[in-house]
């Protein structure tokens, strides 16, 4: 109830609990009002608008100075540099680190040496 609302007479309705707000119902998540979002909304859309413009298809067609691009890249070419470099360079990576581990197994924690009886239980 607000500080305003009718029925709110005596001078008590002031004193509420510190950590409630006033119940006004829900507005929008995270207390974001109508004049914030629309301002958000605004920016994403105007920020959109603009990186499509710019970066229009059409601005490929006009060479710049020193533009000297080449030959393409076949579909077998772009797997390989895209997907199969990659994994390979990771498949690497990962193998060297499983090679050079040099850590004990008695030191890492897995299921196969954690010990669940004490040495009292065991000895008895």
């Amino acid at each position: 109830m607000s500080p305003g609302a009718a029925g709110a007479a005596t001078p008590g309705h002031l004193i509420r609990h510190p950590g409630r707000a006033w119940p006004i119902g829900v507005r929008y998540f995270w207390g974001v009002d109508k004049k914030n979002a629309l301002r958000a909304g605004t920016l994403a859309a105007g920020t959109t608008l603009m990186m499509l413009l710019m970066s229009s298809p059409a601005l490929a067609l006009t060479r710049d100075d020193g533009d000297d691009p080449g030959s393409g890249l076949s579909v077998i070419e772009t797997l390989g540099l895209f997907v199969v470099a990659p994994l390979a360079l990771f498949a690497v990576i990962a193998g060297l680190v499983m090679v050079l581990d040099r850590s004990h197994e008695a030191h890492r924690v897995t299921t196969r040496n954690i010990k669940t009886r004490n040495k009292a239980e065991s000895k008895a």
